[in-house]
């Protein structure tokens, strides 16, 4: 059975994108390999074995163009209001807090924030199928 290891996002600057992820997520530097013409830097922390990987392009001066295709990568926290709060704190400008409902009941709870790049993480109340 096939297992989700990783989720790959091109980055224009390493070590803005690491202090990003590292502050907002606690996911530090797993691993980093370099190559000639590009950077892969493995994320994760201990709360998952899931990493996102992020991938710099040498010589690249140009804001990647995310287009109308891409989604979101998603994570859970314990205390939704408590992150939210912080983030805001650290200056990392998080959406509000929607809930989402069906038929009166709760499905989930979350907001977005956007990383340096301009790529959206859902961040989910830890719950339901969202653990």
């Amino acid at each position: 059975m096939a297992k989700a290891i990783h989720s790959m996002i091109r980055v224009l600057e390493e070590a803005r994108s690491v202090d990003f992820y590292r502050h907002a997520f606690g996911l530090d530097v797993a691993d980093r390999l370099d190559f000639e013409t590009f950077t892969l830097i493995y994320l994760s922390n201990a709360e998952t074995g899931f990493e996102v990987e992020l991938t710099v392009n040498k010589g690249r001066r140009e804001p990647y163009v995310l287009g109308d295709g891409y989604g979101h990568l998603a994570v859970s926290v314990v205390d939704l209001d408590s992150e939210h709060d912080r983030l805001g704190a650290l200056g990392l400008n998080p959406k509000k807090i929607v809930e989402f409902n069906r038929d009166g009941s709760l499905i989930a709870r979350f907001f977005f924030i956007e990383d340096p790049d301009g790529y959206k993480i859902e961040v989910l109340q830890r719950g339901g199928r969202f653990k």
